[in-house]
C-alpha cells in the first residue's frame, strides 16, 4: 500500500517506517474491522492517517497546533484549495523580502505566536531550518529560517496541497476525534480489543518537540500500558552508535520488542542525524505472518486533473 504523507513536517517523522508498524498490526491478532485506534502522541500524524483500522480514531497531543490544524480539516475550514490560496500568497511575500526572505518568516512566526493560524502552522513547518519543530517555554516557535526565499515554488505548493487532500479524505472515511489532552487521558479511552499507538518524544534525544520528556514521563507511560487491557505499540529508540536507551533496560525490556535500524536525516545536533536502531515495544505476541517489505512513500498526485482555480476567501483564525 501507498504511504499518505501528512503536511506537517517534523523530526522523527515516521514515514519509512509505517509499513513495518503495520505489518506488526496485522501479526497482532487484532479485529481490525472493530478495533478503536487510540493515539496519544499524534505529532505529524503518519502513523494513524496509515492505520488500517476501521474503528473511531480517537486522538490526542499536547501541541495544540497539530490538533487545531487536524481540526481544522475535521471542519474543512482548511482544505487544499484554501491551502493554495495562502500559500500563493505567502510565497509571493517571502520571495520579495528582505534578507533573503529572512524579514518575512520572522513576520509569519511572530503572528502565529499571537494567533496561532494553522495555515502559518504549515508555513513554518515547510520554511523552518532542517525540517525541525521546536517551541520555547513560552509555548513559541523557535525554529530559525531555512534560507530559502523561494522555498514554496509552484511544484512545491501543489505537493503540499495534494498532501492536504490525501489527509482530507483520509479524515471524512473514517469516525476521527482530536483532542488537546495529556497522553493520560487518552489511553484512558482505550477499551480491550483496541489498538493504543504511543510515538511519545525520545527520552534523551527529542526531548523539546513541544513538552519536556522526563523519566517521570516515561515512567507514567509504563504505568499506564501496563495496567491497560487494550493492544499496545510503543516507538522507541534502542540504540544507536553512541549510546543504548536507558529506558529500554529501566521498563520496556519487560514487553515484546522487534527493533529495525531507520536513518534520520533532519535534527539540531549530528548524534541526531546518524543511523538508529528503532524499537517496537508490544504487549502481545505475532502471528506467523510473513511482513512485507517497507515501501518507499509515494505521494498521490491528486490535483493533476483539478483546476487550479482558487476561492479568494481564506481562513484566517
Amino acid at each position: 500500500m501507498r504511504t499518505i504523507i501528512p503536511p506537517i513536517k517534523s523530526q522523527g517523522i515516521k514515514t519509512k517506517l509505517v509499513p513495518w508498524i503495520n505489518d506488526v498490526i496485522l501479526r497482532s491478532g487484532i479485529d481490525i474491522s472493530k478495533a478503536n485506534w487510540i493515539e496519544p502522541f499524534f505529532g505529524t500524524g503518519v502513523v494513524g492517517l496509515n492505520s488500517q483500522l476501521k474503528g473511531k480514531f480517537i486522538v490526542g497531543d499536547t501541541n495544540p497546533h497539530i490538533i487545531n490544524f487536524y481540526n481544522g480539516i475535521l471542519s474543512e475550514g482548511i482544505t487544499p484549495t484554501k491551502m493554495r490560496a495562502y500559500l500563493e500568497r505567502e510565497s509571493k511575500l517571502l520571495s520579495t523580502a528582505e534578507e533573503d526572505g529572512y524579514a518575512y518568516y520572522r513576520e509569519v512566526k511572530n503572528r502565529f505566536n499571537n494567533s496561532h493560524n494553522p495555515f502559518d502552522f504549515i508555513f513554518l513547518s515547510r520554511a523552518g531550518f532542517n525540517g525541525m519543530m521546536r517551541f520555547n517555554r513560552k509555548g513559541e516557535w523557535n525554529i530559525p529560517f531555512c534560507k530559502k526565499p523561494n522555498r514554496f515554488s509552484p511544484a512545491y505548493i501543489t505537493k503540499i496541497c495534494n498532501q492536504v487532500s490525501s489527509v482530507q479524505q483520509i479524515i471524512k472515511s473514517k469516525d476521527w476525534e482530536f483532542k488537546n489532552q495529556g497522553f493520560i487521558e487518552t489511553i484512558k479511552r482505550a477499551k480491550e480489543g483496541d489498538l493504543i499507538y504511543c510515538n511519545p518524544p525520545y527520552f534523551g534525544r527529542f526531548v523539546d518537540y513541544y513538552n519536556g520528556w522526563t523519566e517521570t514521563d516515561e515512567r507514567n507511560l509504563f504505568n499506564a500500558l501496563s495496567e491497560t487491557k487494550a493492544f499496545f505499540i510503543l516507538s522507541t529508540w534502542h540504540h544507536n552508535e553512541f549510546r543504548a536507551n536507558e529506558m529500554i533496560d529501566n521498563y520496556w525490556n519487560s514487553f515484546n520488542i522487534l527493533t529495525q535500524e531507520h536513518f534520520y536525516h533532519s535534527g539540531g545536533h549530528i548524534e541526531n542525524r546518524h543511523s538508529i536502531i528503532e524499537a517496537l515495544v508490544f504487549n502481545f505476541e505475532l502471528s506467523d505472518i510473513v511482513p512485507t517489505k517497507i515501501q518507499r512513500p509515494i505521494q498521490y498526485d491528486l490535483f493533476a486533473n483539478q483546476s487550479r482555480d482558487v476561492c479568494p476567501s481564506i481562513a484566517t483564525h
